[in-house]
C-alpha cells in the first residue's frame, strides 16, 4: 500500500508521485530478490569469488543488513540462505499454513539462550563510487536479503514522498510512516490464529522529536512445513544454524524505521520472550507485542502508550 497526504491543491502532484514511487518500489524488489534467478543478488549469489563489486542498490540494501547484525548482536545474519533452504527442502507432503489455524508447538533441539551468535561469514569491505561497494564472502555463502529488503524498501520508499506532509509505505507487511500533522494512523496487529482477529491496534501520530515510524512482524505461523521430524519455519538461528527453537509464534515492533522494526522483530522470535524483549528494550524502540505458543500475549510496558 502507498499512500500520500498531499498539500493543498496539490492532489496531482501526489499521485504523480506515487506512480513513480511505485515503479522504484518494484524495480528494487527486482534487484533484491532470490526468487528471480537474474536478480542482482542471485547474480551475486553465482559469482564464485571472494570479493565480488555490486551496484548502488544492492550495495545499500546490503549496508542495512549489517547494520540489522549489529543491532541484533549477530542473531539477523542475511548470510543463511542455504540453511533457509535446507529447511524449506526438509519439508513433506504439505506446508502447513497455521495463520489459518492453530500454532503448531516450537521445533525440538533447544540450545542455550546465552550462547552467541557465531561471527558472520560476510561483509561489505569497501566502497566504491557512486554507491557501489565489494562484498566479502567466505566460500559457499550465500545471501538472503528478503525481510531486511522489504524495511530498507518501504524506509527508502518514504523517503521518496518527503515533500508531502504525510505518507505511508507497506513493503509486504514492513510498514514505513510518517504521519501528517494533526494526524493519528491507525496499524492492527493480526492474529494468526484468526483471520480477521487482531491481537491489538497501535495508534501513531507525530509529534516532539518523532516524525516518522516503523511497524514490522515477524513470526512462525506463515512459512511453516511439517517434516518427518517434526513442525519446521524459516527463521534460522545463526548459532544453531537450523529453525529456531522459540515460544514465540510472533512478534510485532514499533520503531523510528521499518528496517529497524524488521530486524528486531525477526531477533525476538529467534531469541524468545526474555531474551527477544531485552534486546528491544535495550534498543529504545518504541513497543513490541508478542504472541507466544501457550496463547499469552506479552506487551514491552512502554507499548501501551501507542494502543488505541
Amino acid at each position: 500500500m502507498l499512500r500520500a497526504v498531499p498539500r493543498p491543491g496539490h492532489g496531482q502532484e501526489a499521485a504523480s508521485d506515487l506512480e513513480v514511487v511505485a515503479r522504484r518500489i518494484r524495480a528494487w524488489a527486482a534487484i533484491l530478490t532470490r526468487h528471480a534467478p537474474d536478480s542482482a543478488l542471485m547474480r551475486l549469489n553465482r559469482d564464485p569469488r571472494e570479493l565480488v563489486p555490486v551496484g548502488p542498490t544492492l550495495a545499500a540494501a546490503l549496508r542495512c543488513a549489517i547494520d540489522a547484525m549489529a543491532a541484533t548482536g549477530g542473531v539477523v545474519d542475511a548470510g543463511l540462505l542455504d540453511e533457509r533452504l535446507a529447511a524449506e527442502g526438509a519439508a513433506v507432503s504439505h506446508r502447513a499454513d497455521v495463520g489459518a489455524g492453530r500454532p503448531a508447538g516450537p521445533p525440538s533441539g533447544r540450545h542455550p539462550l546465552d550462547a552467541r551468535a557465531p561471527r558472520p561469514a560476510w561483509s561489505v569491505r569497501a566502497h566504491l563510487p557512486h554507491g557501489a561497494a565489494t562484498v566479502s564472502r567466505a566460500p559457499g555463502t550465500r545471501l538472503d536479503l528478503d525481510g531486511i529488503g522489504k524495511g530498507w524498501i518501504a524506509d527508502r520508499a518514504l523517503g521518496l514522498l518527503a515533500r508531502h506532509p504525510g505518507a505511508i509505505v507497506d513493503a509486504d507487511g514492513d510498514i514505513a510512516i510518517r504521519p501528517a500533522p494533526g494526524e493519528c494512523v491507525d496499524v492492527g496487529v493480526g492474529d494468526p490464529r484468526s483471520v480477521d482477529g487482531q491481537l491489538a491496534v497501535l495508534s501513531l501520530a507525530s509529534g516532539p522529536g518523532r516524525r516518522t515510524w516503523g511497524v514490522a512482524t515477524s513470526g512462525t505461523s506463515v512459512h511453516r512445513w511439517s517434516t518427518p521430524s517434526g513442525e519446521t519455519h524459516h527463521l534460522i538461528d545463526p548459532r544453531s544454524r537450523r529453525p529456531a527453537a522459540t515460544d514465540v509464534v510472533q512478534a510485532t515492533v514499533v520503531a523510528g524505521t521499518a528496517r529497524e522494526a524488521e530486524a528486531l522483530a525477526k531477533a525476538v522470535v529467534i531469541l524468545g520472550p526474555a531474551d527477544g524483549l531485552d534486546l528491544v528494550d535495550r534498543s529504545g524502540a518504541r513497543g513490541a507485542i508478542l504472541l507466544l505458543h501457550d496463547g499469552r500475549v506479552v506487551v514491552l510496558p512502554r507499548t501501551t502508550e501507542l494502543m488505541a
